[in-house]
């Protein structure tokens, strides 16, 4: 059917992949990272994607997907010009922003029924607050707000009049409904003062133009999205994704409302739901009790490896961070269980990682409780290559656990997406049938017989997590 793009431009760097449309085979690859001095410049991102499509890379392409960063806002005044360099991340300025948002509208029931979720530091809507508050100047010269995928899919465009997103990266604005799948523009409005003009809302399948020289621009996502589709996960699959802190999400078949904020209700690149449930400690967890023992991620599964399920009674909360999942924001970490024959490096070295384990069993349980399948959990991240996770994490979860290999899957997501658009232009695929590449590839690891002795060990976790901070799931 012809050759696809997909490119990934991530906080850090752009990576490309080339794919055959119809198999999804890799034929290509480009890498390039973002210059050091381009935090906020979104100038920065196309000379990093020029860079990794250097050398012919994109030589044959017939359409390209766009998947990039999320948690980002780039405000444009009338004319199209930056009104200043794009806020992005997780930006701990505009946590009292989304505070203060959250109580403008009548509290955190009020913005799930309306969005799905809670005002998040992250979230646009935030970004807009803490802008009309601290730049009011910038403020008043707003007049349309893009996130970073919908401003690269408009610059490869051309800059066109017309402007465009996707559900995915509509949903985590915080001004998008995913239940209703429309705009909120009262909400704009409440946060900023006034109102901006939004881009169109595409379908998973729907272009979004066509470059000068004839290029297919697919709608294009947030990174989550794009990975989702990447992996190939469906109806029954969760992802669970090992970080400094971690984060659950799974495919489902609506938007989820959840009026304690616990459940981010995020779009996919489909046409389905992505529940999220993030935790603010997984690998940290691990990180710090290494460096405690004295010895590094590889040397504290070994200890591990050594102690039994269930740590000898050592049962370690692992909220060095406080925690969003259950929602306690000013606790810390607790050990519990010290016994003199407890006190082990490796006793403790297993309850590192049952404590963060089960503190990711928590974010899955609590997608459970509101009916989402959980039969598959995808485990991504550096860590899930250590022995002790593998042989834990199956226990725990009771599901089968695939640890996949490494690849870019973010941009093979929007890759496939390019393909799904192509193909409906050329009418072979339907906007309702997203070409079957192969799942991603992976090792493995089932529950089996270990079944009854996680259960266990996640009693055990849940006991201490009760008495200690009892009704924290309530």
């Amino acid at each position: 059917m012809g050759i696809v793009a997909g490119l990934d431009s991530s906080t850090e760097s752009t990576r490309i992949v080339v794919c055959d449309a119809e198999t999804g085979a890799v034929l290509r690859q480009g890498y390039a990272p973002h210059p050091a001095t381009s935090d906020g410049d979104p100038q920065a991102w196309l000379m990093s994607l020029g860079e990794a499509a250097a050398g012919g890379v994109l030589e044959g392409v017939q359409a390209i997907g766009v998947s990039a960063q999320q948690q980002g806002l780039l405000v444009l005044d009338a004319g199209g010009v930056l009104v200043r360099p794009a806020l992005l991340g997780n930006d701990k300025r505009m946590q009292p922003a989304a505070a203060d948002l959250a109580d403008a509208l009548g509290g955190r029931t009020a913005w799930a029924q309306a969005v799905g979720s809670v005002p998040q530091a992250g979230q646009a809507v935030a970004k807009l607050r803490w802008l009309a508050r601290n730049e009011p100047e910038s403020a008043t010269r707003a007049a349309a707000a893009l996130q970073p995928h919908d401003w690269l899919v408009w610059q490869l465009l051309g800059r066109p009049v017309r402007r465009t997103t996707d559900r995915g990266d509509a949903s985590g604005t915080g001004y998008w409904s995913a239940a209703t799948n429309s705009w909120r523009p009262d909400l704009v409005e409440l946060a900023l003062g006034h109102q901006l003009t939004l881009p169109d809302v595409l379908a998973p399948a729907e272009p979004a133009g066509h470059t000068p020289e004839g290029l297919l621009i697919s709608a294009g996502t947030g990174e989550t999205m794009a990975a989702a589709f990447g992996l190939g996960v469906g109806l029954g699959d969760a992802v669970v994704s090992l970080g400094a802190s971690g984060s659950v999400f799974a495919v489902h078949h609506e938007a989820l409302v959840d009026p304690t904020g616990t459940i981010t209700s995020f779009a996919d690149a489909t046409g389905m739901h992505l529940p999220v449930v993030h935790t603010l400690n997984a690998v940290r967890v691990l990180r710090g009790t290494a460096e405690m023992l004295g010895t590094d991620l590889p040397g504290l599964s070994e200890l591990a490896m050594r102690s039994t399920p269930g740590s000898y009674g050592l049962v370690l909360l692992p909220y060095l961070e406080g925690e969003r999942t259950p929602h306690l924001p000013h606790t810390a970490g607790t050990l519990t269980g010290l016994r003199r024959e407890s006190m082990k490096p490796e006793h403790l070295a297993r309850a590192a990682f049952e404590g963060m384990l089960c503190g990711l069993t928590d974010a899955l349980d609590v997608l459970r409780t509101r009916g989402v399948q959980v039969r598959r959990v995808f485990l991504l991240g550096a860590a899930a290559e250590l022995p002790a996770v593998r042989a834990i994490a199956p226990q725990l979860f009771g599901a089968q656990v695939v640890v996949v290999e490494p690849a870019d899957y973010a941009a093979l997501g929007a890759a496939r997406q390019a393909a799904w658009a192509l193909g409906v232009q050329h009418g072979t695929l339907s906007p309702q049938q997203p070409p079957l590449w192969p799942a991603a590839a992976g090792q493995v690891f089932e529950p089996g017989e270990d079944l009854p002795v996680g259960q266990a060990v996640r009693q055990q976790y849940v006991t201490v997590r009760e008495q200690t901070h009892p009704g924290a799931f309530q």
